[in-house]
C-alpha cells in the first residue's frame, strides 16, 4: 500500500476520534445517507478504514444545504466509483450513536454489474453478500434499512 495512501487512512482516523470527542461534548443531530446497493440478490457492504469494523451500507454526511438524493450520488461516486445510478428515496430513520443524534435517509439502486472501484483511504474492504446471508457483524442500521427496503 503507497505511503500516500496509509498517511491519509491515518488522517482519517485521527479526524474521526475527534468527531467521537465533539459528539461527546455536543450531542449533535448529523444528517446523512445510508445507500442499499444491489445486484441481484446481493447486496453491497463496506467496511471503513477509521471507525467501527463492522460492515456497513456505504453512506455520508451531508454538506449544508446539499439535497440528500445529492448526498447519496456524491458520496457513492467518492467512495466507490459509481456514476449515474438511479437512487431511488426509502424512508428515512433516527438513531442515536456515539453520543450524536442521527437522521439518516435511506436510498437504493440497482446495478447493472458487480464492477465498483473502491477509494482505498476510506474503505478497508467492500463485498458483496447475498441478502439472506449478511455477515453477523453489522453496523445498527443495516437490519433497519434492508428490512424496509425488502
Amino acid at each position: 500500500m503507497p505511503l500516500s495512501v496509509r498517511a491519509r487512512r491515518l488522517a482519517y482516523r485521527a479526524a474521526y476520534r475527534v468527531l467521537q470527542v465533539v459528539w461527546v461534548v455536543l450531542r449533535p443531530e448529523v444528517r446523512g445517507v445510508k445507500c442499499l446497493i444491489t445486484h441481484g440478490d446481493q447486496i453491497l457492504l463496506v467496511r471503513h478504514t477509521y471507525g467501527p469494523r463492522d460492515w456497513d451500507l456505504p453512506g455520508g454526511t451531508m454538506r449544508r444545504g446539499e439535497p440528500p438524493q445529492q448526498t447519496a450520488a456524491r458520496e457513492m461516486n467518492e467512495e466507490l466509483g459509481i456514476e449515474d445510478a438511479d437512487w431511488i428515496e426509502a424512508g428515512k430513520i433516527r438513531g442515536r450513536e456515539g453520543h450524536r443524534n442521527d437522521h439518516i435517509h435511506c436510498f437504493t439502486t440497482e446495478l447493472a454489474t458487480p464492477q465498483v472501484t473502491p477509494d482505498p483511504v476510506e474503505l478497508d474492504a467492500v463485498r458483496w453478500f447475498p441478502r439472506g446471508s449478511l455477515p453477523a457483524e453489522l453496523s445498527r442500521y443495516v437490519h433497519p434499512i434492508v428490512s424496509a427496503v425488502s
